[in-house]
């Protein structure tokens, strides 16, 4: 008898917990990560540069290691090396506190999420079926997101227990991403041919690609490309609710219940994405982000912040692993590194001319236009993907 072979297997599972891990080691860290940089001396511009940079790097770094991981057909490599990396810069941050230290390990950090994001998105591709890809992305988004929640209730208790001990969080998130390193370890990957884009990947390889890879992927990434040009950095939804009188422990509560959202529905709206198609559940997820951010600005209660932040958790559900899904559709497998991190490297240097545009709209016009604003564009970005093919 036949029998139909598992949606998750190991390897999936391995990948999901490798992340979950990962997550708890950034997310213990990313609430408090302004008010350490401010307690060693940086300024509110220097933030902005450090953050920037990393970002920069993140993305430049993920269409060229993406690239080299279809050259050479191997994916392992770039996974255990990237995670390793992202392991060990978050503890060296409080090793030493001189800026120019902090910079080199925050943008190490990064640099380290930048060299396994697509040879991690190929492997997850490539242990799944076209039937199921979807809820392969949606199941290691699912486990990605629980460590988004567990980290910021880990620092809250600790910050509670130990008030102000920010360098001692720092070295303490290392362990959990010791952790996922060492699941790296464990992995094994299926023979895949290796492609011949080019005899050498460039740093700004990525970029060519989009001219030669197929018409689907290219129409696909300019609409992905344009929403993360209007879509700014969550900060803003945080420092609306500042705006709004809420207090800093109210900000990380709803934050954690946002990722709870995300991660129970990450999975289930994979499901969808695979039985109705990637592009359906795509648009629906753009919908409940324009109704979010119209709304948001509104909202004076706590129980419209509950129904909010849950449809923000269940947008990112039906859009942020189904992005990746949608591209594997459309992409040849020897060729996922690169349409992945080709798709990670616009993306992410796109979100960073996002957030500063936001900014800028915030100081001079003020929440509201931003947020109605984005809500707009949005329903154009919907518009361009009902275009596209199913």
């Amino acid at each position: 008898m036949n029998r139909t072979p598992k949606i998750l297997s190991r390897t999936v599972v391995l990948l999901g917990a490798i992340s979950l891990f990962t997550d708890v080691a950034s997310e213990m860290l990313y609430p408090v990560m302004p008010l350490y940089l401010e307690s060693i001396g940086f300024s509110a511009a220097g933030i902005g540069l450090l953050e920037g940079i990393a970002t920069a790097t993140a993305g430049l770094c993920k269409g060229f290691f993406g690239q080299w991981s279809d050259r050479l057909g191997r994916r392992v490599p770039f996974v255990q090396l990237g995670y390793g990396i992202s392991a060990v810069a978050k503890p060296l941050m409080a090793v030493f506190t001189v800026p120019v230290w902090v910079l080199f390990a925050r943008t190490a950090e990064r640099l380290g999420k930048g060299i396994r994001t697509g040879a991690r998105d190929a492997l997850l591709s490539g242990e799944a079926r076209p039937e199921t890809r979807a809820r392969v992305f949606g199941f290691h988004r699912a486990m990605d997101t629980t460590g988004a929640a567990i980290g910021p209730v880990l620092a809250l208790l600790f910050l509670w227990a130990y008030p102000g001990q920010y360098r001692l969080l720092f070295l303490l998130a290392g362990v959990p991403g010791i952790l996922a390193l060492a699941a790296t370890l464990l992995l094994r990957e299926r023979a895949v041919v290796p492609s011949q884009l080019a005899s050498r990947p460039g740093l700004l390889q990525f970029v060519r690609y989009f001219r030669t890879g197929n018409r689907d992927y290219r129409r696909l990434l300019i609409g992905l490309t344009a929403f993360a040009l209007i879509n700014s950095s969550d900060l803003f939804l945080l420092l609306l609710l500042k705006e709004l009188g809420l207090s800093d422990t109210a900000l990380i509560g709803w934050y954690i219940f946002y990722n709870l959202v995300y991660a129970l529905a990450a999975y289930p709206f994979g499901s969808l994405a695979d039985r109705f198609g990637p592009k359906r559940v795509f648009i629906g997820g753009l919908l409940i982000f324009a109704v979010v951010y119209g709304l948001l600005p509104l909202a004076t209660a706590p129980w419209m912040f509950a129904v909010l932040f849950a449809l923000y958790g269940i947008y990112a559900a039906a859009t942020e692993g189904n992005a990746k899904a949608w591209i594997s559709h459309v992409s040849p497998q020897s060729e996922m590194g690169t349409a992945t991190g080709a798709y990670g490297a616009f993306e992410s240097l796109a979100a960073l001319g996002a957030s500063s545009a936001a900014g800028l709209v915030w100081l001079v016009y003020g929440p509201g236009i931003l947020f109605g604003g984005t809500a707009v564009l949005t329903l154009g970005v919907v518009g361009y993907f009902s275009t596209l093919r199913r």
